[in-house]
């Protein structure tokens, strides 16, 4: 009941700040062509940001372990999701947009939050190694599909700001060593507006659409439960049946962490990078938008029989 009403305030949150975006927009306040500015400054100064503040904590043998646990159950599961993707897209005919959309979840602003008003701040550091597997597969295999073109240019990868973070996160984590309070605390602060100006940038999308033809598309829905039902229920299954519960003192949270991650809306980097891109940001909104509505439902369902299968 705490984590349903904790993520209830979490996801209504999300939504007053989707809606601010969508008023400015109308209200002209910004333009349409100002969220793509916005898109590229939170996919490579923002998000890089959350990656190394997420690092930033005491090392110890336990957590090192508990990080591989986490790391090895994100990678399982992304491999998981875009076979399944893969596999839908040879039976039915999906966007490039849509398969995106069906992989790849809003592991940042809205779980990180969650994590730590539920399990606690000490917990919140598991969260950074589904994060860091999204990370990789967003900027290889995510990239390739929304661009519709195979580049996996290892220079090109290598030198993208978000990997970038991900190897000094773990490299300061791993050596135990803290940022200079005065940077560590801009790095925070910058991290932070990771959620808002997400949903902002959604909001002005939103805010030059015609929102009878969002609510009324259909694809969206489906799209939306495939990603927030189907998917995490299998990822459920996996974990449960698999003894991964096992492999770790704290499996069982570390695991529950790695599941919320995975069973959360759609990524807002899909749609900045659609922007980014030119390409269909417009679907990649209103299925942003449309799992965002309904995750409010799935993710306590998902999260009640992970509990009582692996009690």
């Amino acid at each position: 009941m705490e984590l349903s009403i904790l993520l209830v305030k979490q996801i209504g949150s999300l939504f007053l700040i989707i809606f601010s975006g969508y008023v400015a927009k109308k209200c002209n306040i910004v333009k349409f062509e100002d969220s793509k500015a916005l898109s590229k400054l939170c996919l490579y100064l923002i998000f890089p940001c959350v990656i190394i503040d997420s690092y930033q904590i005491e090392y110890s043998r336990e957590k090192m372990l508990g990080l591989l646990l986490a790391i090895i159950a994100g990678i399982v599961v992304h491999i998981i999701y875009i076979a399944l993707s893969y596999g839908i897209k040879k039976i039915i005919t999906i966007s490039s947009i849509e398969e995106a959309s069906l992989i790849y979840s809003n592991a940042g602003n809205l779980i990180i939050p969650l994590v730590a008003y539920v399990l606690g701040p000490e917990w919140v550091f598991y969260c950074s190694a589904y994060l860091a597997v999204q990370t990789v597969f967003v900027w290889t295999h995510g990239k390739s599909i929304i661009r519709e073109v195979r580049d996996y240019d290892l220079k090109q990868l290598l030198l993208n700001p978000n990997i970038i973070a991900t190897i000094l996160g773990m490299l300061l984590f791993v050596t135990n060593t803290s940022l200079p309070s005065v940077v560590g605390h801009a790095i925070t602060v910058t991290g932070s507006m990771v959620g808002p100006i997400s949903m902002i940038i959604t909001g002005i999308i939103i805010g030059n659409m015609d929102l009878k033809k969002v609510f009324n598309n259909v694809r969206a829905y489906m799209v939306s439960a495939a990603r927030l039902i189907i998917y995490p229920l299998i990822t459920v299954l996996l974990f449960c049946f698999s003894g991964m519960v096992s492999w770790h003192p704290q499996a069982e949270k570390i695991l529950l962490i790695v599941l919320l991650a995975s069973a959360a809306p759609t990524a807002s980097m899909i749609t900045q990078l659609a922007q980014v891109y030119d390409k269909d940001s417009y679907n990649a909104s209103v299925i942003n938008v449309v799992s965002i509505l309904f995750c409010i439902i799935t993710m306590p369902a998902i999260v009640y029989i992970y509990q009582v299968l692996s009690s």
